[in-house]
């Protein structure tokens, strides 16, 4: 099991230990006046854990407080690790950036992408060309997400029983297919937009593996790394941390409607956002891209690799601004690019935010979030149970809490 402590003094890495107390004093506020129930932050610098807090409870309930051992649906953070899989797929020579997805998924040969009208009956026009491997990676393949609300093809995932989810008893496989039966948002390559791209990249992942998508992360990425706390469902309920939405006028409401899926073992193996994990486990997992894809002598990818993945891949450099759909996604997008599987920071004054370029990330929709900025040699990981993400600004706090604690 992945162990996670503090094994540094804020001076020995650069900061200044009375500021980076603050984020634990910001953050312990979300807790007091009760827009949360309870977190853990974690921040290193040069592979040293220097920051390390758990704050208030996982199961307010059941009185439970966070501990070094509570479970925590990461939901979108699964993203990066099922991405990690594809690229360690790519590096062995098993499929290319290139490929139209059809060589591996038939169901996505001869889509078509619509044109107008109502989501009963949508005008639609062939697909220009093939969805590939790269635009799964990108986001950028002309899928969506149900839960969006913003376009008439997310209305006609919503319809088929795709919103936060698929329809009881629906396997991976088959949601692809019905996936693929649903005309595109757009063009592929031509926009950004947030969907199952990253489902259908763990669909590809099986069949290029000839493993089921658990097996292949099990062995392949979370064993080789001790992250044994991180699974597909079935967590353990002793320990897992409870979900919860905000009410209205205040507090927070347990949802546990969805939330208890997690106690379960999925028909669905969501690579796109069904994982759970721990904090020393995505610590981990953090700690082996930070250092070019290797941990404690684990190579799961090449440094080239690392650094092609997390740089900007949107066509002409452009940020999620000029080239994405305005919906809500699980990072800004002012100043902000994507790569494979990452959110980058190409700007940081456009985007309005106290860190680096180079910067990658993503979170999760329960408010959960992680960033490695290259430059400054950090890592930092916020966990929490409450949705939306949307709710607070913890991400920009949690990123200028940390940069205004470097004082070398």
């Amino acid at each position: 099991m992945a162990q996670l402590k503090v094994d540094a003094e804020p001076a020995e890495v650069g900061f200044d230990p009375q500021r980076l107390a603050r984020i634990d004093e910001h953050f312990a506020r979300y807790v007091d006046d009760g827009r949360l129930a309870g977190w853990t932050v974690a921040v290193a610098r040069r592979d040293r854990v220097v920051h390390l807090t758990h704050h208030g409870l996982a199961d307010v309930e059941a009185a439970r407080p966070v501990g070094d051992d509570t479970l925590w649906r990461i939901y979108s953070m699964t993203k990066p690790i099922t991405s990690v899989a594809a690229l360690m797929l790519l590096e062995r020579g098993l499929l290319a950036l290139t490929d139209p997805v059809s060589l591996y998924l038939p169901a996505f040969a001869d889509l078509r992408v619509y044109r107008g009208g109502a989501a009963a009956n949508p005008g639609t026009e062939p697909a220009t060309e093939p969805v590939r491997i790269w635009h799964l990676l990108t986001h950028t393949a002309g899928l969506t997400y149900g839960f969006h609300h913003a376009h008439p093809v997310d209305e006609m995932y919503r319809s088929r029983g795709f919103e936060f989810g698929v329809p009881a008893g629906m396997d991976l496989a088959a949601a692809c297919n019905a996936w693929a039966a649903i005309p595109l948002v757009h063009q592929p390559g031509a926009e950004w937009n947030y969907s199952v791209a990253t489902d259908v990249l763990g669909r590809v992942v099986e069949v290029v593996s000839g493993r089921p998508l658990d097996a292949f992360l099990d062995e392949e990425v979370l064993r080789p790394l001790d992250m044994t706390d991180t699974g597909f469902g079935a967590a353990d309920p002793d320990r897992l941390a409870a979900l919860y939405v905000p009410k209205p006028g205040g507090g927070l409401h347990r949802h546990d409607r969805m939330g208890d899926a997690a106690l379960r073992d999925p028909t669905f193996l969501s690579g796109g956002g069904g994982l759970v994990s721990s904090a020393a486990d995505y610590h981990a997992f953090t700690r082996m891209l930070a250092r070019g894809g290797e941990l404690d002598g684990v190579r799961l990818l090449s440094p080239r690799t690392v650094a092609y993945a997390t740089r900007n891949h949107l066509p002409g450099g452009a940020d999620l601004q000029e080239f994405g759909r305005p919906i809500f996604a699980e990072s800004a997008f002012q100043g902000v690019g994507f790569g494979l599987g990452f959110s980058v920071v190409v700007d940081a004054a456009a985007g309005k935010s106290l860190t680096s370029a180079g910067e990658y990330a993503w979170g999760g929709l329960a408010s959960t979030a992680f960033y490695v900025d290259p430059t400054e040699e950090i890592t930092a990981m916020f966990l929490t149970q409450l949705m939306p993400s949307s709710t607070h600004p913890i991400r920009p706090q949690l990123r200028t809490l940390v940069t205004s604690a470097l004082v070398d």
